[in-house]
């Protein structure tokens, strides 16, 4: 099947009904797959999605709907892009109407194992039923007993019968045989019974029947209820949004409409303790938002005109209004849920083991079902003997484990990486972030702040370090230069007023000059010097000195004299150093990638304990992703760490991108995983997750996959041939509901899940 994307195919996500079990799954994939113009199909039993790729030119839509109808299954309306949980409300009614189904069998199964073994052992029953003295009054009481059951469960026959004649069984159909093999043998012993045969009345297998559909179902319910709460971090996500929204007009009226009428352009307002309904740049007011919901932390984050909010996120202190940038589908809020959604509807490279395996595993079971049966009557053993082998092995080997042991783990793992602010794209880069070995990390933005702080001052005379500030900042209060403004921004925390200036001269390249109280500041490099014929004798030292430190200085002259230095910096962030410790201690190659000089690069590399030989600095944009090619050719696997756009073709080369999300869209859109909270300890809750989430995984299959290996000899009469049990076909089916639940309920174990560094 072809990999790579076209340009004109078009994706969709198809609701499909009526899959139980990795077979189904696997049928509808093979079906799917088979058109042309299919470049990729994923079918995913925990959501019950297929995400299908397909080119419109080739193969139209409802002919991949007919696909699946001919497989057995029910494909719904497709999804809409953007839309986010469509099918919660098809699961809630789903599993509403299997509660009242499996009410039903319950009510009639429980009188029915009573009366047919409650006598075996020893416990009474009316006289009226009794099977010694009224044999037919016996098998009827059991065939009524055992008839609304079979109607509850009627899909098992109609979906199990019509995927088995289609050359597709699934667990269904191994139900639907064993219990209609039941059935039959029953019915044909109260016609025995009818004819004076009351022996048979020691052969009605009507409770195997019943009691299995109705095991089935609990199972079943069991399983669907568990499914649901894979998804709660979908419905934590989309519970965000507020209902209704606070619009104000051009009169400056306040309008309360609902959110889904906010349009881009509106002005909103927020008062302290509301959620801001949509995303937007603040006009007015100053506040402390909480973001933890994007980002995972809890400290409120200080918004001034200006500054963008987003939808969801919390208004703690002040009010404010803002003009929307983005509504509906387009939010910062929707876009996690879709990202996350298709997230889970990922399938994992695991996953493909079990759906190999379970794409031959039923017609096998079935096979061996019927040679287990066919040897057992050879050597003489009567029928019902051999039905109940033969219905034992049919019940006990339903795969359903083995196809929701990957899908609920993955739902769960990507749904506790968004509460913690880290979005996981894919099943795949979930799985792949566990093996990575080596991690290469952008410099800017990503170890460092990405904006330029105030690091230092050098005096030379006898003026005070404050007025000195004061003065250059002054100076630089009308550049647009980025480290003018950082150090504007160093004298205002400093609580600084700052002078007014005249004649304000940007010199490219060089510096600027400006007049303050009739004297003439010059703050630059040397050339900007040397061009006014200032000695700069006394500062070179601590030029070259701040250089090797990653600073970079200028300096200051007054009236054509040096007066001192003034130098700025990207700063590392807090965590960045003790995120690279993290790493190290867990084996992994940690390596620092910048276009800056090296002896820049050395100077932050020692802030972060990053060793001289694991940074490559001076790389230019296009050659970042060779540098990532370079260590997967060594046999790395490779995580590349960043926030650029010129860091989007290294995000896509490595094994797992990872973007931090304060950086472009580009970044984003390049990488496998995103980073909310903007913090490299949350490369390392990444991967922890992922080693979580696989040993999650492995613990499923093994389970599973031992479960069936097991299961099926026992059922077979293996213990019986060495004088042990054999295995009650009840027992098999209670088995085989117990296998589903464990596996679905050892994924949900993912949700206790909390990083060892917040």
């Amino acid at each position: 099947m072809e990999q790579s994307k076209n340009r004109k195919n078009r994706d969709i996500t198809i609701p499909i009904e009526g899959m139980t079990c990795a077979a189904c799954s696997r049928a509808v994939e093979k079906a799917i797959e088979k058109l042309d113009g299919v470049s990729q199909v994923s079918v995913n039993l925990a959501t019950n999605k297929a995400k299908v790729e397909y080119d419109p030119g080739k193969v139209r839509l409802s002919q991949i709907k007919d696909s699946v109808l001919k497989a057995g299954y029910k494909p719904l309306d497709i999804e809409a892009e953007g839309q986010v949980d469509t099918h919660r409300d098809r699961r809630e009614q789903r599993v509403k109407t299997m509660k009242n189904k499996l009410i039903v069998s319950l009510v009639f199964a429980i009188p029915l194992f009573y009366i047919s073994m409650g006598h075996m052992v020893g416990l009474p029953i009316p006289s009226i039923i009794d099977p010694d003295n009224h044999a037919m009054s016996f098998a009827l009481v059991q065939f009524l007993l055992t008839l609304p059951i079979v109607i509850a469960g009627y899909k098992f026959y109609t979906v199990g019968f019509s995927t088995l004649f289609r050359g597709s069984p699934n667990m269904d159909s191994l139900v639907a045989i064993g219990t209609s093999s039941a059935l039959i043998y029953s019915i044909y012993s109260m016609f025995m019974i009818g004819e004076g045969y009351t022996e048979y009345a020691m052969q009605l297998y009507f409770e195997s029947a019943g009691v299995i559909i109705a095991l089935v179902m609990l199972g079943k319910t069991l399983e669907e209820i568990a499914k649901g709460k894979t998804s709660e971090a979908i419905r934590k996500l989309m519970g965000l949004t507020p209902k209704e929204a606070t619009v104000v007009d051009e009169d400056g009226r306040e309008i309360v409409i609902p959110v889904a009428d906010v349009e881009v352009g509106d002005v909103v307002l927020v008062r302290p303790g509301e959620r801001i309904p949509v995303d937007g740049k603040v006009i007015d007011g100053y506040t402390a938002i909480d973001e933890s919901m994007l980002t995972g932390e809890s400290i409120p984050v200080d918004k001034e005109v200006g500054d963008i909010v987003v939808g969801g996120s919390i208004n703690r202190t002040g009010t404010i209004k803002f003009r929307t940038t983005k509504v509906g589908s387009d939010t910062v809020l929707s876009q996690i849920i879709q990202m996350v959604e298709d997230a889970q509807g990922n399938k994992a490279p695991i996953a493909k083991l079990a759906d190999v395996i379970s794409g031959y595993f039923v017609p096998a079971v079935v096979i061996i079902a019927v040679v287990a049966a066919i040897l057992w009557a050879i050597s003489g053993k009567p029928v019902g003997f051999v039905l109940k082998i033969f219905i034992s092995v049919l019940v006990i080997a339903c795969p359903c484990a083995l196809g929701l042991a990957t899908p609920t783990a993955i739902m769960v793992g990507t749904g506790k990486g968004a509460e913690h602010g880290i979005l996981i794209k894919s099943g795949t880069a979930l799985e792949t972030a566990h093996r990575l070995d080596a991690i290469i990390l952008d410099k800017t933005g990503t170890i460092t702040k990405g904006e330029p702080e105030l690091k230092d001052i050098i005096v030379y005379g006898d003026m005070d370090e404050y007025e000195f500030l004061k003065l250059v900042a002054s100076a630089e209060r009308s550049s647009e230069h980025p480290l003018g403004q950082a150090i504007v921004r160093g004298a205002l925390e400093r609580g600084l007023e700052l002078y007014n200036t005249q004649n304000f001269n940007a010199i490219p390249g060089h510096g600027i000059r400006v007049d303050i109280d009739g004297k003439k500041i010059l703050v630059g490099n040397d050339k900007l010097m040397s061009n006014h014929g200032i000695d700069i004798s006394v500062g070179q030292g601590d030029m070259e000195t701040l250089a090797k430190e990653g600073e970079t200085a200028m300096y200051v002259a007054v009236d054509d004299r040096l007066i001192g230095v003034v130098a700025v910096a990207d700063v590392v962030k807090p965590s960045s150093k003790d995120a690279i410790e993290a790493l190290h201690r867990a084996g992994i190659k940690v390596m620092m990638i910048t276009g800056d000089n090296r002896e820049t690069a050395k100077a932050i590399a020692r802030q972060i304990d990053i060793d001289e030989d694991d940074i490559l600095a001076e790389v230019l944009p296009q050659d970042k992703a060779d540098n990532v090619k370079r260590l997967q050719d060594e046999g790395y696997k490779v995580a590349m760490v960043g926030d650029g756009i010129n860091d989007a073709p290294a995000l896509a080369q490595a094994d797992v991108g990872m973007a931090i999300a304060s950086g472009t869209d580009i970044a984003m859109e390049s990488a496998d995983i995103v980073l909310m909270g903007n913090d490299l300890i949350d490369v390392y809750t990444a991967i922890e997750l992922s080693h979580k989430t696989i040993r999650n995984i492995k613990q499923n299959l093994f389970w599973a996959f031992a479960y069936n290996t097991i299961g099926i000899p026992i059922a077979a009469g293996a213990l019986y041939i060495f004088g042990g049990p054999l295995l009650n076909p009840m027992i098999a089916a209670a088995a085989m509901a117990l296998s589903s639940v464990s596996v679905v309920t050892n994924a949900l174990r993912l949700r206790g899940f909390k990083p060892t560094y917040r």
